[in-house]
């Protein structure tokens, strides 16, 4: 089983940036395709960003791209969502999973889930 945390939300001024970082507690994602999704109030959760298990091929909503950026460590068995020129429409929870999968595809679905980590964008 995996155990996945999100760490790194806070609060970010309009423009400012923010790290997400989402760690294995427990097991280890090194061959798993990790994806980050968020869910505002009131909104249905959506997919962000996802990186497949080597790091080379990385997917974005239209939203984001161009200002945030997923990596991988996979030695220190980590996931990183760099995020730049946040907007308050970026004000949501955040959350980090796996897949048992090494590939992503739209609509793949993940079978681990984090706690999830606030991030509050000001105006």
């Amino acid at each position: 089983q995996v155990e996945l945390v999100e760490s790194g939300g806070g609060l970010a001024q309009d423009g400012g940036s923010l790290t997400l970082s989402c760690a294995a507690s427990q097991g280890s994602f090194r061959y798993y395709a990790v994806g980050w999704f968020r869910q505002a109030p009131g909104k249905e959760r959506e997919f962000v960003a996802a990186i497949i298990w080597s790091g080379q091929d990385t997917y974005y909503s239209d939203s984001v791209k161009g200002r945030f950026t997923v990596s991988r460590d996979n030695d220190k068995n980590t996931v990183s969502l760099q995020m730049t020129n946040l907007k308050p429409e970026d004000t949501a929870a955040y959350y980090c999973a796996a897949r048992r999968g090494a590939v992503y595809y739209t609509g793949a679905t993940f079978d681990f889930w984090g706690q999830g980590t606030q991030v509050t964008v000001s105006t």
